[in-house]
């Protein structure tokens, strides 16, 4: 049992400090949760009487200079929401369960974000305020489901709803990264194959060939060029490649760039469907999730606006949200931009008449992603055959360029 100093602030707003005993700094944390307290410093005294301090704000300012470089991936956010969903299910206070969660956090980075939200709540700002802190790593769409849910009273169950859509989304994720990643694999080994045979075994060959034989054929000709050309001139063939990669990253990430890009996609044939629907997908279990959680159908429709993934199609949405504005159902204007099949849009309807909006909203977020993971599915089969025949035509130029010439030679000897 240990003793530990705090500093913290009562829920009608004054200022105590005290000591407390506790097995650990995570016991005395709670413990001081359950008094109604919320401690903006703690210090625990060693057995030689010295004494620690760990105040939030300057754990956080440490943590800044480790965490540099360290990555937040995507899933590290939804193991936190369902891990702060179970804290606030089982009536923790929000600075208390986060500050638990950040003193177990390995992650650095996500720590110091943590810790600072903690901080942030425990000087009196909302849950949902402190996280808009941290656009980049919570979105629009996680910040207002949280503030709905701190409005309405319902933050564990919004939190839990959370969860279930970020952990969805990185299930289907994770399902498209593993059907791509063989054809992926099939092309890089191929590219890395063929320039290696280019650019180092076989100039050494055709300077043999060259020696032996005054009249190359034309296949082999060519493949000479192109060998000649990678062997001599690939530094600055790499510079055009990585100034052409950053002349495309500049123009994407220009507004223009980008909506030609989402345009380009959208009509791409066999990808386009496959976009269109991991999309419209998208927008429907994001808005069903949102409906569920107490958002009403305007704002929700411009939360669905910025997180649909597509400029072209978030477009649409936005028409959508101007009509809704008016008076008109939901179904109505998504009828008349054609976005969703007949089939989905009677579903929104029946869903606007029933009282069920959210319910059918996810089952039609069901369908177009079963159709989105069925075109996939469908993509990288044709995908990936089609990339071996491209691999395997090129090593067969290449093999054929190489035994023309000996064929000769072997006829010239007869």
């Amino acid at each position: 049992m240990s003793e530990f100093r705090y500093q913290a602030v009562e829920e009608s707003g004054a200022s105590v400090a005290g000591v407390i005993e506790a097995d650990d700094r995570k016991s005395a944390l709670r413990l001081l949760g359950q008094r109604g307290l919320f401690p903006s410093q703690l210090e625990i005294n060693s057995a030689n009487g010295e004494i620690k301090t760990s105040a939030v704000a300057t754990k956080a300012q440490t943590l800044a200079e480790v965490s540099f470089g360290q990555r937040i991936k995507r899933k590290d956010i939804t193991a936190l929401t369902r891990e702060i969903s179970a804290l606030l299910g089982a009536a923790i206070p929000i600075p208390q369960a986060l500050d638990s969660l950040g003193e177990e956090e390995e992650n650095p980075a996500l720590k110091e974000i943590i810790l600072k939200i903690a901080d942030s709540v425990r000087k009196g700002a909302a849950f949902s305020a402190a996280l808009e802190e941290h656009p980049q790593r919570f979105g629009k769409l996680y910040s207002s489901m949280v503030r709905v849910g701190e409005e309405g009273g319902v933050l564990p169950k919004v939190m839990a709803d959370l969860a279930d859509l970020l952990e969805h989304e990185d299930e289907v994720r994770g399902e498209v990264v593993s059907a791509v990643a063989y054809p992926v694999f099939v092309l890089i080994f191929g590219i890395c194959t063929v320039t290696v045979l280019l650019t180092v075994v076989l100039p050494k060959l055709f300077s043999m060939l060259q020696d032996m034989l005054p009249v190359l054929p034309l296949p082999t000709l060519i493949l000479l060029k192109v060998s000649h050309g990678l062997h001599h001139y690939w530094p600055w063939l790499l510079i055009g490649l990585v100034a052409t990669a950053f002349g495309v990253r500049w123009y994407l990430r220009r507004p223009d760039g980008a909506k030609n890009w989402d345009k380009l996609k959208l009509r791409i044939p066999l990808i386009g469907p496959v976009v269109r629907a991991a999309a419209l997908g998208r927008f429907a279990r994001t808005l069903g999730t949102l409906v569920k959680s107490g958002v009403s159908l305007l704002p929700a429709l411009k939360i669905v606006e910025n997180t649909i993934g597509n400029q072209i199609l978030a477009q649409q949405v936005a028409s959508v949200a101007e009509e809704t504005r008016g008076g008109d159902s939901l179904a109505t204007p998504l009828r008349k931009l054609g976005i969703f099949p007949r089939t989905m849009i009677q579903m929104i309807d029946v869903g606007e008449q029933t009282g069920k909006l959210d319910e059918m909203l996810l089952k039609v977020a069901e369908i177009e992603e079963r159709q989105m993971r069925a075109r996939t599915k469908i993509l990288i089969s044709l995908l990936a055959p089609a990339l071996i025949l491209v691999v395997g035509a090129l090593v067969g130029f290449m093999v054929i360029a190489i035994l023309l010439p000996i064929f000769k030679m072997s006829r010239a000897i007869h």
